[in-house]
């Protein structure tokens, strides 16, 4: 009787995992991964915010966070090329750090999969304005269904979807690049005057300090990079196209934001105009009403395309979690189905959903704690990279970062400042979140450790004669009988 319960217990902790199936190169990669980053609706978005509180200095300090991302690139492609899985940061951070602290980057991971891309969806409405007016949370739920269904395709066929998308916000901010250089009212030396329009239309001047402050909204404009490591498991080749992949979308999207607002800051008629950040009515009055709606509708297009990413990446992370037996067995074998295209499509829908539902809720205060979250996850992957060369994975054949251990410990202490930034509300949730799932981890999985939260890596990605035994590749101990 115990030999047979062992034996149990072996097959179904050793049985092969199920796997995804690797179909795109660095080109399909990088599409998806671009998409994700988003970079005319970060650019029509996020960055009117910086204009607001930076003016001037606005350009300037988004190319000091995209160095600084340049850091957080490096450690996350040698991680990903080292642990290529669909978990993304977690597999990471549990083979480097403990089974704990990857549980913990989960549970962050977990708080942004379900609340940004609804929070982004809900946002369509805006650009869609000149040709039709749309209630918000209505026209973000029918987005976040329209990912879901683009979600549950072949990620072939999603690179392609998202590509043409991507190639039409890509054409949107060459415009506003175009437009405002050629109208331009000031030189170049003004990227970097430092001013910004005051109360009562007087002239501010920019502290260093505020450009540091604005760090914290700058450092993510690209941090979509990532996704290229939930994607690893489907890349050809993850040891090269990982990091290929992961630096390619940190240059590209660096660029594609950047020039824009170089030349928005360069041909705003005055420094109020572009302190209000409105970036369309400066595209309408550089051109004409025609142009402005397109650059909004494809803008509206950038969002509906990073929906499906987002849907694509997440559910991703939540099929990886039940193959690594996060949850209690029938809730793992629901999570870990694959369609007839290969995508796990019951975790598509679990992402997809919900997101649609959530639409209609007020989620100002969740998304200040998405912010805690992505911080806090960032934080646990640059330690977990200050760890990636200790034992057996100093010799595993990866893509190394260069200025090691400098670059992750550079970005440790910025991303401790950004939490110091944060509001104590927001720090408070994520820190009762983290707390429940810690008690989770300590009453449920931490005692079945044998046969739950086993973080694996795909077979083909440890090939070779140097492939460390890691824990996540061991398989687990057989509990001994009473």
């Amino acid at each position: 009787m115990t030999d047979t319960l062992q034996k149990s217990v072996v097959d179904t902790a050793t049985a092969p995992a199920p796997g995804l199936k690797r179909s795109i190169g660095v080109v399909g990669g990088t599409l998806l991964t671009l998409s994700c980053v988003t970079p005319a609706s970060t650019l029509f978005v996020v960055v009117p915010d910086l204009f607001g509180s930076l003016g001037t200095a606005t350009a300037l300090t988004i190319a000091i966070g995209s160095l600084l991302c340049i850091a957080v690139a490096f450690c996350y492609s040698e991680l990903g090329t080292l642990i290529p899985s669909a978990g993304g940061e977690y597999a990471m951070v549990s083979t480097m750090a403990g089974r704990l602290a990857g549980w913990l980057v989960f549970v962050l991971s977990l708080l942004v999969v379900m609340i940004v891309p609804p929070v982004i969806a809900m946002g369509t409405a805006d650009y869609l304005a000149p040709i039709v007016h749309l209630d918000p949370s209505m026209t973000g739920a029918g987005v976040m269904l329209l990912a879901t269904l683009a979600g549950l395709l072949d990620l072939r066929a999603n690179a392609w979807i998202t590509g043409i998308f991507l190639v039409l916000e890509v054409i949107a901010a060459g415009v506003v690049a175009l437009l405002g250089f050629s109208h331009s009212h000031r030189g170049v030396g003004s990227l970097v005057s430092m001013q910004v329009a005051g109360a009562n239309g007087h002239t501010d001047t920019v502290t260093a300090m505020l450009v540091v402050s604005g760090l914290a909204i700058a450092l993510f404009v690209t941090q979509g990079f990532s996704t290229a490591v939930y994607l690893s498991e489907e890349l050809e080749n993850p040891r090269r196209n990982v990091a290929r992949t992961v630096l390619a979308t940190l240059a590209i999207s660096t660029v594609v934001i950047l020039v824009p607002v170089a030349a928005i800051t360069m041909g705003a008629s005055d420094l109020q105009q572009l302190t209000g950040g409105d970036i369309s009515s400066m595209v309408t009055a550089w051109s004409n009403s025609a142009v402005g709606t397109f650059v909004s509708l494809c803008v509206a297009l950038a969002i509906i395309n990073a929906g499906i990413v987002m849907v694509i990446q997440n559910s991703r992370v939540l099929f990886a979690s039940a193959r690594d037996k996060a949850w209690p067995g029938p809730v793992n074998t629901v999570f870990s189905k694959l369609g007839r295209f290969g995508s796990p499509w019951v975790a598509t829908l679990a992402v997809g959903v919900p997101g649609a539902v959530l639409c209609f809720v007020n989620l100002d205060t969740l998304y200040g704690v998405t912010g805690v979250s992505v911080t806090g996850m960032y934080l646990l992957v640059a330690i977990a990279a200050l760890l990636a060369r200790r034992g057996s994975h100093k010799h595993t054949p990866a893509w190394r970062m260069p200025l090691w251990p400098a670059m992750p410990v550079l970005l440790i202490a910025v991303l401790a400042y950004i939490l110091t930034q944060q509001e104590t509300g927001y720090l408070l949730w994520t820190g009762g979140i983290t707390a429940a799932a810690t008690l989770y981890w300590a009453l449920y999985l931490r005692p079945r450790r044998d046969t739950h939260w086993l973080v694996s890596i795909p077979e083909d990605a440890q090939a070779g004669p140097h492939a460390p035994k890691t824990a996540a590749a061991r398989p687990p101990r057989v509990p001994r009988s009473r």
